[in-house]
């Protein structure tokens, strides 16, 4: 009797469908135009045959869809975001950029501290460009869906409106600043949740960074996805991540982070 096999093969209108950057219209582009690293980032994804996925025409629409399957394989390796259609908004290359420019620099398969290193720079460069775009960019769709998400989250987390007004003020006071501030906080609380194996470990886990000043945006971010992935498919056992921890290392020495990341990551990765 021939074995069944549940599995069957995807049909021809199931298929993710490739495109490389400049075959997508981007959004909100001009936004960015006084932000320097953007178009360098840009510049590396386009330069390097970077391939993004996008849903087939059975699909469209399906942003319920994308969602799921950018959460649930974020970092597999095999092309960037899923998206909707033939168009990406302009933060997005910067946030896969970077992404990218981790998987290069560090060993793979990656560990979990190098999974959450990579998304920790990524996700904190948002805030950068949040920084960077007030008062320059005030019509950017960027800052119409970011700060709002912000907002409703330190809302969460208990602070006031006054009190999230004065956390842009320090944002936009000092970007490069406020990069490395969040890129700490979400890299040690990744970790830390990572090393937890109850709730209640978690609970102190979270806990032990209230007093972090942008502890009000810790759960803006997917720090569950960012676990659970990591125990799903980083190494196990594997021990220390030196060279993650050494880039970390290097990053917190730094006066100006963010420029020692141009200096060793995205210039050389220019140059190439």
């Amino acid at each position: 009797m021939q074995a069944r096999n549940p599995r069957r093969p995807p049909s021809h209108a199931a298929v993710l469908r490739t495109r490389a950057l400049d075959d997508l219209i981007l959004d909100d582009e001009a936004s960015f135009r006084h932000v320097g690293l953007y178009a360098d980032l840009k510049a590396i994804l386009r330069r390097d045959g970077y391939l993004f996925r996008v849903l087939p025409a059975s699909s469209e629409g399906r942003w319920d869809r994308a969602l799921l399957l950018n959460l649930t394989f974020w970092a597999s390796g095999d092309g960037g975001d899923v998206l909707v259609e033939d168009r990406l908004s302009a933060d997005v290359v910067a946030h896969v950029a970077w992404h990218h420019l981790a998987a290069r620099a560090l060993p793979s398969p990656p560990s979990a501290e190098a999974l959450f290193l990579g998304e920790s720079i990524a996700s904190a460069f948002d805030v950068y460009l949040v920084g960077r775009l007030l008062g320059h960019a005030p019509r950017s769709t960027f800052l119409a869906t970011q700060v709002p998400a912000m907002a409703e989250a330190a809302g969460a987390a208990g602070l006031s409106d006054e009190g999230f007004e004065a956390l842009l003020e320090r944002i936009a006071g000092d970007p490069d600043r406020a990069f490395e501030e969040l890129r700490e906080l979400l890299y040690d609380a990744a970790n830390a949740l990572h090393a937890c194996s109850s709730a209640q470990d978690g609970l102190g886990a979270l806990a032990s960074f209230d007093g972090h000043p942008y502890a009000a945006l810790l759960h803006h971010y997917e720090l569950s996805n960012w676990v659970l992935y990591a125990r799903a498919y980083a190494p196990r056992d594997a021990g220390p991540d030196e060279a993650a921890r050494a880039v970390d290392r290097a990053l917190r020495a730094e006066k100006d982070a963010l420029e020692w990341l141009a200096r060793t990551w995205v210039t050389p990765a220019s140059a190439k």
